[in-house]
């Protein structure tokens, strides 16, 4: 890094860089058609449009003026700690600002989210072939949990299908 990076939350502006980012990560991980997201999509959904729920946050980092990457980011909880996480659902840096320490400058910001709210930990996934992220999140001290813990996942039709199963819930 040549300069000191611009570390910022994103704002209702920033949705269609973030799209972009999106589409760009999703074409490296060689999944370019799975990308179902909208600019209406995100604006609803990161809590830009009028009355709508804060789903997750993005965090944006520039070289100066230029878009180098995001970390888009929720809440979670942890029962056994008590205490709040963040899960990061996508790090994403272009391919020419890799290798400058922008990874390492947004995830710094968000363990230091995490501390400021007494949160307890800060996890993700990693796809098995991507070797290069895998030894970048090992170098600066992440646990690989893959020896103990198998992500799951219901989406689409088996998600809809599980919603059939089980009583209402009751509403107060």
């Amino acid at each position: 890094m040549t300069s000191k990076p611009i570390i910022r939350h994103a704002i209702a502006s920033d949705v269609p860089l973030i799209l972009e980012f999106i589409t760009e990560l999703a074409v490296y991980e060689n999944e370019p058609d799975a990308v179902l997201a909208t600019e209406e999509l995100l604006l609803d959904t990161l809590g830009f449009n009028e009355n709508s729920k804060c789903y997750a946050k993005t965090l944006l980092i520039f070289d100066g003026e230029k878009p180098a990457g995001m970390a888009l980011y929720f809440n979670n909880y942890s029962t056994w700690r008590a205490r709040p996480g963040i899960y990061l659902e996508d790090l994403f840096v272009r391919p020419e600002f890799r290798g400058r320490g922008f990874g390492t400058a947004l995830l710094a910001a968000l363990a230091q989210e995490l501390i400021d709210t007494k949160g307890g930990r800060l996890e993700w996934s990693v796809l098995k072939w991507n070797t290069p992220s895998i030894k970048f999140y090992e170098s600066i001290g992440a646990e690989n949990m893959g020896k103990e813990w198998q992500v799951m996942r219901l989406a689409d039709d088996t998600l809809t299908a599980m919603a059939t199963r089980g009583p209402e819930v009751e509403r107060r």
